[in-house]
């Protein structure tokens, strides 16, 4: 898959077209061990949606409606809909949950190091920051193989959070586990690949963006 050209707030509107056809086609595939757990996993239902220490993006909503995706920083797809989420954001403002849940794919050099650093940044309340430096940069690290752990505490040290908590954070196995957590929370729920939505427990698969729209709007309304 070619590389996708960072998404700027003043060309979003040209890239509507793009955008939905990344909405519309299938998410970024795990390996193919990491699917066959995945549908196991989906008959047991043992997966949890959203956990007491799920990350919210912005102020919370009214607690009717709530969309959570399970993303991989390293995935282009999320990135081309990265942009959609953020109109979202917006549109729904107070009505809506935007629920975030790690799933690194195996197959991305990065897609653990870049949540762990999320995961870190998130420890010193700079879950969001850390999160849109992911997308904001991904061109100049994504689909590379070597680490780039350092270029994210990079990033962190950037956001002015404490270097020595960071660092701690990073190497801590409960932030592994807590990454790993979430990653095994959607392969239990059936999560193949990334991005993956559900709204109000319901996976979506929307055909554009309007359609997502109009999926929320009926949650909102229902």
């Amino acid at each position: 898959m070619k590389r996708n050209a960072l998404v700027s707030a003043a060309v979003v509107a040209l890239l509507v077209a793009f955008i939905a056809g990344a909405l519309a086609l299938s998410p970024k595939k795990a390996d193919p061990a990491d699917a066959a757990g995945a549908a196991t996993g989906a008959g047991a239902g043992t997966g949890k949606l959203v956990r007491d220490d799920s990350h919210r993006l912005g102020a919370a909503g009214t607690g009717k409606v709530t969309l959570v995706e399970f993303l991989d920083f390293e995935c282009e797809s999320c990135r081309a809909t990265y942009p959609v989420v953020e109109e979202l954001r917006t549109t729904y403002a107070g009505k809506v949950d935007f629920v975030v849940r790690y799933f690194p794919i195996p197959s991305h050099a990065n897609a653990v190091n870049s949540a762990l650093a999320v995961e870190a940044a998130a420890q010193q309340g700079k879950f969001e920051d850390m999160y849109k430096r992911m997308y904001d940069t991904q061109e100049t690290w994504g689909e590379q193989q070597d680490s780039k752990a350092s270029l994210f505490r990079g990033f962190a040290q950037e956001l002015g959070l404490d270097m020595a908590a960071y660092d701690k954070a990073v190497a801590a196995k409960a932030t592994q586990e807590r990454v790993e957590r979430d990653r095994q929370d959607g392969l239990d729920l059936g999560v193949e690949g990334t991005p993956t939505f559900f709204l109000n427990g319901k996976k979506l698969q929307p055909s554009s963006v309007q359609d997502f729209r109009d999926q929320i709007d009926a949650a909102l309304n229902g």
